[in-house]
């Protein structure tokens, strides 16, 4: 009998970085304990102590942080310093996530164009071709050995349902799990001995149990995908920033790698052939076992922070550019109480809106719990940390009924509590992600909403004008784009007829309105509130 021959490769693999190149918070320039920076140290290090390693980037790379944006929107020469780090860093492959489209598709083409790298996703296809994109998704990378791994890319199909029509036109999005039905075997016979398959999707049951931990829309299709797709050996999945060390669902193994350049995903694959096998023949995955390692603990890669030094530089300046005073209180302490009684902010915003389109009613979200409100002064600092996602503004027709159908889902933000008990946040807001987003509160209409009443019948002394919202009233309601378009289930704003759109971005229709206004006055009607 033949003695075995054994070989290692490590993949590592980030996910939903989301912009945080550098470890700074923009709010404040207070250090972090994430972002690419640090993690590059940790990637060195592996190369140094491993022969074979392979970099994956999971997607949603680049937005989510004002350098981020800035080198979409306001910065359209510059190379972009995220993809130019991606080139340092040796990137092996790319999928791209639902936030790359985000800034339209000049930028998206131009981010693709400066990648030294692939990007890889075989269910985003041509409109017209019904072909991949970005080209041939998959990769085969051959060690020296004659060992092969087939490298496949998938993102999530749910695009359509959160992102303006004209940044996806042209594309056609497929579920995920049908794609790598038809992709893994392919990439098989391609001479792959071991596949691995990355997902800008996450699980929509538990990993462990099986129970369905959210509505089957088709966003995430990562149980689907370990449960009916044969021959995939390691599933990296995102988009749900959660961290999954490693799990086994069926025969596949999977890990999440967190979010905002937190962690790295390090998985080790062990494969085995026997001495009389043919080069190149049959090499088989015999271990497979990962670990999070975590940004904390690594200094950032001070050459990688001088190669970005002038983007920053420029961020920091479009940052500190003067805007506005506010006079009075316009600070979010408690962003819990600011979701149950009317904040000066979120009014604010909603009267934005409201100017900028003309609409009679408007909605907003406070979008995280990051938000820090307007201090005394205001810059382009405060916008960008109050306002994160690039979005930007449709009006809908809507019925009475329509408005009181969103008000009910928005209410199930709230698990239901007896009277005058304490209100507390639905968990299914909270995980396996933080959904504040998904919760709006309305200006323009008076309401109450009583979380001690069943779903679905919680929305009280819904006025407009003073008087009762009639069912089949026909009003017109102000609201950004991702919900405009159903995003956070919003389904009854689906196919609605839009009645205008602004095509500019809220932070800088925001911007405006701060910089016209010279003065804002902090305060709110209480038009609404929350109460058991």
């Amino acid at each position: 009998m033949s003695d075995k021959r054994e070989m290692q490769v490590t993949v590592l693999a980030t996910s939903d970085v989301h912009g945080h190149l550098l470890p700074i918070r923009y709010v404040d320039n207070k250090a972090t304990e994430y972002g690419l920076v640090k993690l590059a140290s940790i990637i060195q290090k592996v190369r140094e102590e491993r022969e074979r390693v392979l970099l994956i980037d999971n997607g949603d790379l680049l937005q989510g942080t004002p350098l981020a944006y800035y080198h979409a929107v306001m910065d359209e020469v510059t190379p972009h310093p995220i993809v130019g780090t991606m080139n340092a860093l040796r990137l092996d492959a790319f999928v791209p996530g639902n936030h790359e489209f985000n800034y339209g598709q000049p930028f998206l083409r131009r981010a693709w164009q400066q990648s030294e790298y692939p990007w890889l996703s075989a269910n985003v296809l041509d409109e017209r071709t019904r072909e991949p994109y970005f080209g041939v998704p998959y990769r085969i990378i051959e060690m020296t050995e004659g060992f092969r791994i087939g490298l496949l890319g998938l993102t999530t199909a749910y695009i359509p349902n959160w992102e303006q029509p004209a940044n996806i036109e042209g594309f056609r999005f497929e579920s995920a799990t049908e794609a790598a039905k038809r992709w893994v075997p392919y990439v098989r016979e391609q001479g792959a001995h071991v596949v691995i398959v990355s997902y800008h999707g996450g699980f929509e049951r538990d990993v462990v149990t099986g129970d369905e931990v959210e509505e089957q829309t088709g966003e995430n299709e990562g149980w689907r995908i370990c449960r009916e797709v044969e021959g995939i050996d390691l599933l990296i999945t995102g988009h749900q920033h959660q961290r999954i060390e490693g799990v086994r669902i069926g025969n596949t193994w999977t890990v999440q790698p967190g979010y905002q350049g937190s962690c790295i995903a390090k998985i080790e694959l062990t494969l085995v052939r026997g001495d009389n096998e043919e080069q190149g023949g049959n090499w088989k995955l015999e271990s497979i076992r990962s670990e999070l390692l975590e940004a904390g603990e690594a200094e950032p890669d001070k050459a990688l922070i001088a190669r970005v030094q002038t983007s920053e530089n420029n961020t920091q300046r479009w940052l500190d550019k003067p805007l506005c005073e506010v006079r009075g209180e316009m600070r979010v302490i408690d962003h819990a109480a600011a979701r149950l009684t009317e904040h000066p902010l979120v009014e604010l915003i909603n009267k934005i809106q409201m100017e900028a389109t003309g609409a009679e009613i408007s909605c907003t979200s406070l979008f995280d719990n990051l938000a820090p409100g307007f201090g005394p002064l205001v810059s382009m600092r405060e916008v960008t940390a109050n306002y994160p996602f690039p979005n930007t503004l449709k009006v809908l027709r809507l019925s009475g009924r329509d408005i009181r159908e969103a008000l009910e889902w928005t209410a199930m933000y709230f698990a239901q509590s007896v009277p005058g008990g304490s209100i507390e946040v639905n968990t299914s807001y909270l995980l396996p992600k933080p959904q504040h987003f998904n919760y709006d509160m309305w200006e323009g209409i008076e309401y109450g909403i009583n979380v001690s009443r069943p779903a679905g019948s919680r929305v009280e002394n819904l006025l407009f004008d003073g008087s009762p919202l009639e069912p089949h009233r026909e009003i017109d309601v102000v609201m950004n784009h991702y919900r405009a378009s159903g995003g956070g289930n919003y389904r009854m704003f689906r196919g609605k007829t839009v009645v205008r759109e602004v095509t500019v971005d809220m932070t800088e229709i925001i911007a405006a309105y701060l910089t016209k206004a010279g003065i804002v006055e902090a305060g709110s009607n209480g038009n609404w509130r929350v109460y058991s």
